[in-house]
């Protein structure tokens, strides 16, 4: 089984406990299918004070991160295999098929930034890629980077019990996923929709196929430019 290693490089390591250790990816860090490192810049800052930041050049409000405490923890962590992402407001979007090609890398180190921003070397010469998980600000990068390790842990062989499952669900194919139902049959004078419960799985699948496309073009028409080709 192909194992994941995550080294996440935070100044708030304490943020990332809770959401580790349970559900699928508590579970899937336990059997040792994915590992996740958190990393204290901190210990990489400068002076007695253990800086990480400073005032930035050309004048404007708040602190950037500086590059030495950033190169010196990546650094320490990186192997031919790494791949480097920077968590950012402006980087590309977090979209199903970002997450299925960070799935596909061993070794993945995940930089938190934090204050007004980073020094744009640590951008230009340390990272692979910059990301971001949406057009808003968070006041760091912890959230982001958990969203991620969320995303790329479920895609990773092994952690799902029925990997058909991710197949049919939305994005995979480029479509939102069709509506699901379950007992009971009906709720409240609300029934489940006749055709599934029909025990006819070529008419179940037109109909699943039909609303994916109906919902996908009615609630996120840009949706259908990120399908791959037939």
């Amino acid at each position: 089984m192909r194992e994941v290693k995550i080294d996440v490089v935070t100044l708030f390591p304490q943020l990332f406990g809770p959401h580790l250790s349970e559900s699928l990816l508590g579970k899937a860090i336990a059997g040792g299918v994915v590992e996740v490192e958190l990393h204290d810049l901190r210990e990489h800052g400068l002076g007695k004070h253990r800086s990480v930041d400073d005032t930035p050049y050309g004048g404007g409000a708040g602190m950037v991160m500086r590059p030495e405490p950033l190169f010196a923890a990546v650094e320490q962590l990186r192997t031919e295999d790494s791949h480097v992402v920077l968590l950012s407001p402006r980087g590309e979007v977090l979209r199903h098929r970002v997450a299925v090609d960070l799935a596909e890398r061993s070794h993945l180190i995940l930089i938190c930034g934090r204050y007004e921003g980073v020094d744009e070397r640590v951008s230009e010469h340390l990272c692979d890629r910059e990301l971001s998980i949406g057009d808003y600000v968070l006041a760091g990068g912890e959230l982001a980077a958990l969203v991620v390790i969320e995303a790329v842990t479920r895609l990773v062989p092994g952690v799902i019990g029925n990997a058909e499952s991710l197949k049919s669900e939305s994005h995979a194919s480029g479509e939102l996923e069709y509506p699901q139902y379950t007992r009971p049959a009906e709720f409240r004078g609300w029934p489940v929709p006749e055709v599934l419960v029909s025990g006819d799985h070529e008419a179940v699948r037109r109909w699943r196929a039909d609303r994916a496309r109906e919902l996908t073009e009615r609630r996120r028409p840009d949706l259908p430019r990120d399908r791959p080709a037939p």
